[in-house]
């Protein structure tokens, strides 16, 4: 099912394929889901990306936010739900442009963010398990955009040594 809206996620990775930052927030276990996001955006298409507990970008990390910095929000917790998109339309009004992550049925996430993207509605325990493969797909097509090898990214080590 998720796999079935990725032309569009193609779409619009090519559309941010060219930022300079980039900032996940998230609460709880969507925090988990942004750092993942960020990690897999940051090591294939070497964008500067942070991953941010939400409730706590109004301690200095707010004053990073310029117009047209990338925002994704991880939403897929109904409990937090309202408190994240509080906090990301705390960005979007410094002129960030906001990408929401949810789940299927939460369909009013159109009305305050500038592009949505949908997980299946499961246990929230497990959702985290499908939440991560559109932001994994978001650092593939960003870095297939920017005309990238994905299969070789640089300075990554392939196997651990220890000595």
């Amino acid at each position: 099912k998720i796999l079935q809206d990725k032309e569009r996620l193609q779409w619009f990775a090519a559309k941010y394929a060219n930022a300079h930052d980039v900032f996940f927030v998230g609460r709880g276990i969507d925090y988990a889901i942004s750092l993942e996001g960020s990690l897999k955006l940051k090591e294939i298409s070497y964008i500067h990306s942070k991953a941010y507990a939400a409730g706590e970008l109004k301690h200095g990390t707010i004053s990073l936010i310029e117009p047209g910095t990338l925002v994704i929000g991880v939403l897929t917790q109904s409990d937090l739900y309202e408190k994240t998109i509080s906090n990301m339309l705390e960005c979007k009004s410094r002129g960030a442009y906001l990408m929401g992550l949810t789940t299927y049925g939460k369909y009013e996430i159109e009305d305050q963010v500038n592009f949505a993207v949908y997980v299946p509605k499961i246990d929230e325990h497990f959702v985290g398990s499908l939440a991560v493969i559109p932001l994994q797909l978001m650092g593939y097509y960003v870095s297939v955009a920017n005309g990238l090898d994905v299969d070789k990214p640089r300075n990554l080590a392939k196997s651990v040594t220890v000595e």
